[in-house]
């Protein structure tokens, strides 16, 4: 059955405005290991904190395409100004356009949290130096938790990054899913020309 694109795109708006204030919160916290502030101020972060891959990338970069998503439901699929074109092809373009900002948003949310997976948290050891613990183990670390307790300060420290990169990597992969199939759904909806008429109204 032929439906009206903007239905979709309204409907992966709404996802995606909880995915991307989820990446957010997520690179909120890895600022504050076990709550504290000292180590932002002391810049005792790993390196890729500070990319804001979950604030500007998976945030606000997937929010905006979020936001041209939803501003579909307020119009109806056939066009404005009077024209059953008119308005239609602008949407169209303007969904794509939307849709490739958030791939390349979420795919930098993606690619920054691997890394920083890879290269492990900065963080103290035994000898009291700060430096990248694990990396030199290519990632090897994530499958061996017994090597975690190399890391004196701050505590707990692997398992505090580990967990918030790993949710940004599911959050941003997901985004980015999300994305690309907008960004198919309005190539077809374009070419090939599917269009409520402008009475219907659907529901996400």
């Amino acid at each position: 059955m032929a439906m009206c694109y903007g239905r979709c795109a309204r409907c992966i708006g709404h996802c995606l405005v909880w995915l991307a204030v989820l990446c957010m919160v997520a690179n909120v916290l890895l600022y504050f290991p076990n709550g504290e502030t000292k180590y932002a101020s002391e810049h005792h972060l790993s390196r890729f904190v500070w990319f804001f891959s979950g604030l500007a990338g998976g945030g606000l970069l997937v929010l905006l395409s979020a936001s041209v998503f939803i501003a579909q439901e307020e119009e109806d699929c056939c066009g404005g100004c009077g024209q059953e074109d008119c308005g239609k092809s602008c949407r169209t373009l303007s969904s794509i356009l939307a849709a490739l900002v958030g791939i390349l948003g979420s795919g930098y949310c993606v690619v920054v949290a691997a890394l920083g997976l890879a290269e492990g948290p900065l963080c103290m050891d035994s000898r009291g130096q700060w430096n990248y613990t694990f990396a030199d183990t290519d990632g090897g670390y994530l499958l061996d938790s017994s090597t975690w307790s190399r890391c004196q300060e701050p505590e707990h420290v692997v398992e505090w990054n580990v967990t918030l990169f790993s949710l940004l990597l599911a959050l941003g992969g997901v985004e980015f899913i999300l994305c690309l199939i907008q960004a198919i759904n309005g190539v077809f909806g374009g070419l090939c020309g599917y269009c409520c008429s402008r009475q219907q109204r659907y529901d996400c």
